[in-house]
């Protein structure tokens, strides 16, 4: 959460029959921020950065904690036709897209399926890619807590670690770990946080300008799977973060909202 005065607003947008959180803060150009599988952590560092620029639209997605579940949602690629779906009644084209982990690969899927909506796209550490070297971490291995320091490099050194993770977790907290978990087994389990057919159907974003952020670290998505990801995508670059695991936003947050940023703004078709 922001220091001083609240800088971002909660809405609900009614979408059929569900009511869809979202949380929108800043001005200027939209930018959709899609969340990671363990849901929204709050309003944080980057988010008030890059709130400087662009107007962040943060939907709080079905099943993680917050929004009602759709049952009718099983896999990734069905939250991303429902997502779309969205984004039609909206009207919203032509959008910068920053995806987050299991985020991120919800953004490839939709952006796959509607290039035309999307103005650029950012992956950061995203799932949806069986990496050729190393595997992406079984998050059911360990609890939340320790899911979330191990991707980080180094929690005790990293200031925004204690928001997104505190010594004393709430019961409500608890109970949006533990529904986001769900979900996201629900989604991407078999196979486990990708899906094969994917790089496949990548070659669609042939004029979309595509940033992939990886942490040199990051122990949850090896960064092998960003080659996969460059390979795929004509219009995409690379950038490989020293001293950084699986959360670049948290672990370096200035420096991520500046190469987001510098990234967006040129971004053209």
């Amino acid at each position: 959460m922001a220091t001083g005065s609240q800088t971002w607003t909660e809405e609900l947008i009614e979408v059929g029959t569900t009511r869809l959180k979202v949380v929108t803060g800043g001005s200027g150009k939209p930018l959709l921020i899609l969340h990671g599988e363990l849901g929204y952590s709050g309003w944080l560092k980057y988010h008030e950065t890059l709130a400087q620029n662009y107007k962040l639209h943060i939907p709080l997605l079905p099943g993680f904690g917050v929004t009602p579940r759709i049952d009718w949602i099983m896999n990734i690629r069905d939250l991303a036709s429902w997502y779309l779906g969205v984004l039609d009644t909206s009207e919203q084209e032509d959008l910068n897209v920053v995806g987050f982990s299991l985020g991120g690969w919800l953004a490839a899927e939709m952006a796959a399926m509607c290039p035309h909506h999307f103005q650029s796209l950012t992956l950061v550490g995203a799932m949806g890619i069986k990496p050729p070297t190393g595997e992406i971490f079984d998050m059911f291995l360990v609890v939340a807590k320790d899911y979330l320091a191990k991707g980080i490099l180094a929690p005790q050194t990293v200031e925004e670690f204690k928001i997104i993770c505190p010594d004393e977790v709430s019961p409500e907290q608890l109970e949006a770990w533990a529904l986001s978990r769900e979900e996201s087994s629900r989604l991407g389990w078999k196979p486990y946080m990708h899906d094969l057919s994917l790089p496949n159907l990548l070659n669609r974003l042939k004029e979309l300008p595509t940033l992939l952020v990886w942490g040199k670290e990051d122990q949850i998505v090896p960064p092998s799977a960003a080659e996969i990801y460059s390979n795929s995508i004509d219009k995409s670059h690379v950038v490989l973060l020293d001293n950084c695991g699986h959360q670049p936003e948290i672990e370096h947050p200035d420096k991520f909202a500046q190469i987001v940023h510098d990234f967006v703004s040129k971004s053209h078709r």
